[in-house]
């Protein structure tokens, strides 16, 4: 089965969301050129300060990306995933189904914002995709001290400074041959500065896929 294709209430609800998240684009762009991107890679002040005009917008992952992961996820297996930075589900969305399409496991999410966490678990009962999807909602670097071991796959998606105490915190619960996939590497490079390093000094191999601002796609070895 592909989800993504015969689920028509699945269907249904991505082109919806993906369709709002694209119109909200323009809106994003005014405001980092006016604010520059200290919300999305500054400090704890500046996403503080930058909370307010963050909490309606979806910034969702590209439709491209996500079915890349979707696809990654059926030709893996994929039985147990990690997403850092869920906003309002669409890209949990994606895993779920893959996940589902592979005979069942569990996505765990991760979001800090309430009202996110609150709109998100709405669109995965919309979807009919609750059983596949463990939301955690507040500081990651307590709501992921509990995970269990050989994770098959990771997306991250999040404010950039937290990437890097994310990896730390699931490298341990990583199989071999785990999968890692982290947004916009390209447009925001020396903000995943710690990222690149952690993985050159840890047992990765690792490559930027020519998706738009770059996806990093990287293996765990060993």
């Amino acid at each position: 089965m592909n989800s993504l294709q015969e689920d028509i209430k699945l269907y249904t609800l991505l082109k919806r969301l993906h369709a709002r998240s694209t119109a909200q684009n323009e809106e994003i762009q005014d405001y980092i050129a006016v604010a520059g991107s200290k919300s999305i890679a500054g400090t704890t002040s500046d996403m503080i300060a930058g909370r307010v005009f963050w909490q309606d917008k979806l910034v969702a992952l590209d439709q491209d990306k996500a079915q890349f992961c979707y696809h990654l996820c059926r030709a893996m297996s994929t039985r147990k995933a990690v997403e850092i930075g869920t906003s309002y589900g669409v890209s949990t969305l994606y895993l779920a189904a893959a996940i589902r399409d592979n005979g069942g496991g569990t996505v765990i999410a991760t979001e800090y914002e309430s009202i996110k966490a609150t709109a998100a678990r709405a669109h995965f009962l919309e979807a009919g995709l609750v059983d596949q999807i463990d939301l955690r909602e507040g500081d990651l670097r307590q709501t992921l001290q509990s995970l269990p071991h050989n994770l098959d796959f990771v997306l991250m998606d999040i404010w950039l400074p937290m990437v890097h105490p994310a990896l730390e915190i699931i490298d341990p619960y990583l199989r071999p041959g785990a999968v890692i996939i982290a947004d916009n590497t390209e447009s925001f490079r020396k903000d995943y500065t710690d990222f690149f390093t952690y993985l050159k000094t840890h047992k990765y191999t690792t490559q930027t896929l020519p998706f738009e601002g770059g996806l990093e796609m990287s293996i765990k070895l060993g």
